[in-house]
């Protein structure tokens, strides 16, 4: 593995925006569908900045993952199956990210920030025995996605995450939950004339440009004073 490791990395989004993490569901695959979404962050981590391509053996996936060998070969066969990653042919151990442009139709994905050592610390203390931590990474995919670069976070309504990635409403919070506790995501309440109540929430990866909050951009920053919000996601 590299030893040092970007900020960021730019991950295909086009798979998201079409309504792809509907296909991540715990009645489905358990657990093998939570280990998938921990692979895709972390080849993802990996990858070529140019090509998308990532070389990583199953010992380095698990260590990086805190997966078993049983668990990467589920979670890989699913992310080959859905088509959102694909065997190279002439490498032993490579991938190569699916539809991945460095030129468009991508988001930021943390990386640095996240890691201990050679490992993602928060998926150390993942169980692999819940459908929120499958929930929760759901959300974490979506919210990169969805990320407004101007505010730098996520202003999306439980209806629409529902929409878009599947987590019924009363799992939301529990999910949200595991991202607060794993110091993955952070949820700021903010002033909206678009929302009743006028109490909105928007969500922002951690360890990504981090100098861009609430704190330094204004608790009174508003989508109404000119911010653009794809898809009108209140």
């Amino acid at each position: 593995m590299k030893a040092k490791r970007p900020v960021f990395v730019k991950l295909p989004v086009r798979w998201i925006d079409a309504g792809g993490l509907k296909a991540f569901k715990w009645q489905q695959g358990g657990s093998d569908e939570t280990a998938a979404l921990m692979l895709l962050a972390v080849l993802a981590h990996h990858m070529d900045p140019d090509d998308g391509s990532v070389k990583l053996t199953y010992d380095q996936l698990c260590q990086a993952a805190d997966l078993s060998r049983a668990k990467v070969a589920g979670g890989l066969s699913i992310l080959e199956t859905r088509g959102l990653i694909e065997k190279i042919a002439s490498q032993r151990s490579g991938y190569r990210l699916a539809d991945y442009n460095p030129l468009a139709n991508w988001a930021k994905l943390p990386v640095s920030g996240i890691y201990l050592g050679d490992r993602v610390r928060a998926f150390t203390e993942f169980r692999l025995r819940s459908r929120a931590e499958l929930d929760a990474l759901k959300l974490y995919f979506l919210f990169a996605a969805r990320r407004n670069r101007a505010m730098n976070m996520a202003p999306i309504s439980y209806e629409k995450i529902t929409e878009h990635c599947g987590v019924a409403n009363d799992r939301i919070r529990p999910a949200l939950n595991i991202l607060a506790v794993n110091d993955l995501v952070h949820t700021e309440r903010f002033t909206s004339t678009r929302v009743e109540g006028g109490i909105a929430h928007a969500y922002r990866l951690t360890h990504l440009d981090g100098n861009r909050h609430l704190g330094t951009i204004g608790r009174d920053s508003d989508f109404d004073l000119g911010l653009q919000v794809e898809d009108a996601t209140y």
